[in-house]
């Protein structure tokens, strides 16, 4: 019997949003997507602060420091709002 196993990368890759949602795509190739009124700082943030993001956590978190907002890719994969 042959089982392979699922190959994942729950690391950032890239961060980016639109009108309504937060979208991180993930190294691995998944994207999420959650809305942006689950997170009231980067609801309020300008275009321009909401762009300033840094990687955290070795990669599995994002921080962004205009508006002192942290979110784990875990927390985003559970569905787990501000």
């Amino acid at each position: 019997m042959n089982i392979s196993a699922r190959v994942t990368d729950e690391r950032v890759l890239d961060v980016r949003f639109d009108d309504a949602s937060l979208i991180v795509d993930l190294m691995d190739g998944r994207t999420i997507s959650a809305p942006l009124a689950w997170y009231p700082r980067l609801l309020r943030a300008t275009v321009a602060q909401r762009e300033h993001w840094q990687k955290a956590g070795a990669g599995y978190g994002i921080h962004w420091p205009d508006v002192d907002e942290d979110l784990s890719t875990e927390g985003l994969l559970r569905g787990a709002p501000a």
